[in-house]
């Protein structure tokens, strides 16, 4: 498997931090405020993520749940 760019990675990671309640909406919104990408970009990640499956439904998949740990991880170095 591919190594995903930062902005997947924080994407994944800010997903699986977010809190009860909160949409993909409102983790983009969050994002776009931070001024990691606009939010045509943001739209565009969160649809790929989707497309290659590390997003099912409305939460991650257990790839997307193991990319987001490892991102996790990396950040915290």
């Amino acid at each position: 498997m591919n190594e995903l760019d930062i902005e997947k990675r924080v994407f994944l990671l800010a997903i699986a931090k977010r809190e009860e309640g909160e949409s993909f909406d409102d983790v983009l919104d969050m994002l776009v405020r931070t001024g990691m990408f606009d939010l045509k970009e943001g739209k565009k990640v969160l649809q790929e993520l989707k497309d290659e499956k590390y997003i099912v439904g409305e939460n991650l998949s257990m790839t997307g749940v193991i990319e987001a740990d490892k991102a996790e991880k990396e950040f915290k170095q």
